[in-house]
């Protein structure tokens, strides 16, 4: 007869009863305990094999089940800690020649879970937007700042057609320069090249990159600077995109208006600065499966941060791409 989860064996309840009084452990702790325990008693039980029998052989075939059944490798590793912990509870009973189950000695060679661990732990992929998502956030910046033409709205516009263009870190972006700049009083992070359709960036470890930036996107960053240039203040600071008193735009500005656009986007997910990032990287690697074109326009040290991108799916939208970005047809014709 197969042991059901309250027919705890003893030297189980002994365990967690040693856990209670004298280690104390919280009741949620010793539920969770209990719960891994019994789940060790069942599949010992489903194939008929002896708790205290049980081989390391066994436990790897446990250990796969699990996983087999979609449980996660936070939740396994748990379990296998939970059974490690018994079965050296036992080893060290053993030792003292102390424990019995009846009036027979607990025999036991070796911890059966010793050197079995859970699977590796999956990357959390990054958060992106679609393809029409992307496009319906910068559609929607660009008819606000031809609607409204002033200042912020403009400046706006310019902001996210160029975090989705050409993939930047929001640091990055607000480091930008109207051109580039260096003498005692400052020395550009970055800068735009006007003519080449160019942005040069200070990324992380204070290496330099370039990254090309899209017809589109150099259309609003013009109409940008235009306006910029028009304005009163604009000369008290070399920075590209400034607030309304002239100073270089700090980064909660730039978050809450990326917000606000989103919601009047009709976007159903909360935007940020990054996942404009997140989303320039997935489209443009769906589209042209270029990985190190791709870690080199990001500013990856390494390849392997590149490589998350390749596992996000997108190819229910690859019609709306053309070729390496999905804004390019926007500039031709």
């Amino acid at each position: 007869m197969k042991l059901q989860p309250t027919e705890l064996h003893p030297l189980v309840q002994e365990y967690l009863h040693e856990l209670h009084v004298l280690r104390q452990l919280s009741p949620h702790t010793l539920k969770a305990y209990r719960t891994d325990l019994t789940e060790l008693q069942l599949f010992a039980a489903d194939d008929s094999i002896e708790l205290l029998k049980v081989g390391n052989a066994q436990v790897r075939r446990w250990a796969s089940r699990w996983h087999a059944q979609g449980k996660s490798s936070r939740t396994i590793a748990r379990g296998l800690s939970a059974w490690r912990g018994w079965y050296d509870w036992l080893t060290e009973k053993e030792a003292r020649r102390d424990a019995q189950v009846g009036r027979a000695q607990v025999k036991l060679s070796a911890n059966p879970v010793d050197d079995v661990k859970a699977p590796k732990r999956l990357k959390s992929l990054p958060k992106a937007l679609s393809v029409e998502q992307a496009l319906a956030l910068v559609s929607q910046a660009v008819h606000e700042a031809k609607e409204k033409k002033d200042l912020e709205s403009v400046r706006d516009a310019a902001i996210v057609d160029l975090l989705y263009s050409s993939g930047l870190r929001l640091s990055e972006l607000l480091g930008i320069d109207v051109m580039q700049s260096k003498d005692r009083q400052h020395e550009s992070a970055g800068w735009l090249d006007w003519d080449a359709a160019e942005v040069t960036v200070l990324g992380k470890g204070g290496k330099r990159r370039s990254v090309p930036v899209g017809a589109p996107a150099m259309s609003s960053l013009q109409v940008w600077r235009d306006l910029r240039d028009s304005a009163e203040y604009a000369q008290q600071s070399p920075a590209l995109f400034i607030s309304a008193t002239g100073s270089r735009l700090p980064p909660r500005t730039v978050q809450a208006r990326l917000r606000t656009l989103a919601m009047r986007a009709g976007l159903p997910t909360h935007v940020h600065p990054h996942m404009m990032r997140h989303s320039f990287a997935s489209h443009v690697l769906q589209s042209s499966q270029d990985l190190r074109a791709v870690q080199e326009m990001l500013g990856h040290a390494s390849i392997a941060s590149t490589q998350i991108y390749t596992s996000l799916d997108f190819q229910h939208l690859a019609q709306a791409y053309d070729k390496a970005h999905p804004r390019a047809k926007a500039g031709k014709g």
